[in-house]
C-alpha cells in the first residue's frame, strides 16, 4: 500500500464498456481537478476488459502519467468491486469516485470538495435532491429515488435524501474502517458503505449539489424495461441483505472481524 498525503485528493473512476467516452471523460475530470487548490490523482479502474476501454484510457494516461493511472482486471466484477479496487490504490487523504459516463457534470466534483471542507465532513455525497442541484431526469426515476430514500431512512437512519448519485468523497479514515467489512460488489455498494460508516459512528455525512442530465434513450434504461426492473429488484434485495447483516447478524461488528471476507487487496490501509 503506497504512502499517502494529507493534501492529495484521489478520484476513482470505475469504467465498464466505456471505450466510446472514457478518454473524453478522463480529460473532463482532469480539467476540473486542474482548477482545485490541492494536488490530485485519478485512478481509472476498468471493470473487466470486455472492449477497448483499457486501451483508450491508457492513451490518455500516457500523456499525463503523474495525474492519471489506469488499472483493472479481466472479468467484470461490478461497480462496487471496481470502486474498492481503486480506493485500495489511492494515496490521498480524501478519496472519492465519480461514475464514468456523460450524464453527471464533472464540475460537480469541485462543488462537492468545497462542501466537504465547509462541513468538515466524514462523507459528502452528490445529491439530486440538494436545493442547489441542477438536474434533468425522468419523473419515473424521481419516484424511484424518493421511494429508495424512504427505505434507506427507515432501515438505516440515514438523514441524507439521495444515496445513489455516482459521486462521493470520504475521509481516508472512514474507508480504512469500512472497506474491509463490505460485501456488495454491484447494486447496493453505496448504501452498504454509507450504512456501515454511519453505524461505526461517522455521523458527519452531508449532501452537496450536482449537475445531472439523464434522459431515457441515451444509454439509460426506460422505467418499464426488463433491465431497469431487474436492476431495481436486485438493488432492493442487496439493500435488505445489508440491513440483515447490519441489524440481525451484526456481521460488520469488530467482534466478527475473523468472518469478514473482503480480499486483502481491496482494503485501504493507513501507514
Amino acid at each position: 500500500m503506497p504512502s499517502y498525503s494529507k493534501k492529495l485528493i484521489s478520484v476513482v473512476i470505475p469504467a465498464y464498456k466505456a471505450e466510446k467516452f472514457i478518454a473524453k471523460n478522463l480529460l473532463m475530470v482532469k480539467k476540473v481537478l486542474d482548477q482545485i487548490r490541492y494536488p490530485y490523482e485519478i485512478i481509472c479502474v476498468v471493470d473487466g476488459k470486455m472492449d477497448r476501454t483499457y486501451e483508450e484510457a491508457e492513451k490518455v494516461a500516457k500523456k499525463y502519467p503523474r495525474e492519471i493511472k489506469v488499472t483493472g482486471y479481466l472479468t467484470n466484477m461490478g461497480k462496487g468491486h471496481a470502486v474498492k479496487f481503486g480506493m485500495a490504490e489511492a494515496k490521498g487523504e480524501i478519496v472519492g469516485y465519480i461514475d464514468a459516463g456523460m450524464d453527471l457534470d464533472p464540475n460537480s466534483i469541485s462543488m462537492l470538495l468545497e462542501h466537504f471542507e465547509w462541513y468538515d465532513a466524514d462523507i459528502i455525497v452528490g445529491s439530486k435532491r440538494h436545493p442547489v442541484s441542477k438536474v434533468d431526469y425522468p419523473f419515473q426515476r424521481k419516484v424511484i429515488s424518493l421511494l429508495y430514500y424512504l427505505i434507506a431512512k427507515i432501515l438505516f437512519g440515514l438523514k441524507i435524501h439521495d444515496t445513489q448519485v455516482g459521486l462521493k468523497f470520504y475521509k481516508r479514515k472512514v474507508l480504512e474502517e469500512t472497506l474491509p467489512r463490505l460485501l456488495v460488489k454491484e447494486y447496493a455498494f453505496d448504501i452498504e458503505l454509507l450504512a456501515v460508516a454511519n453505524y461505526l459512528g461517522y455521523k458527519r455525512i452531508f449532501e452537496g449539489p450536482v449537475e445531472l442530465d439523464m434522459e431515457f434513450g441515451q444509454g439509460i434504461s426506460s422505467f418499464l424495461s426488463k433491465g431497469y426492473l431487474r436492476m431495481s429488484f436486485l438493488m432492493l434485495w442487496d439493500t435488505l441483505a445489508v440491513f440483515y447483516r447490519l441489524k440481525i447478524l451484526h456481521y460488520y461488528d469488530d467482534k466478527n472481524k475473523k468472518n469478514w471476507i473482503t480480499p486483502e487487496y481491496l482494503t485501504l490501509k493507513s501507514n
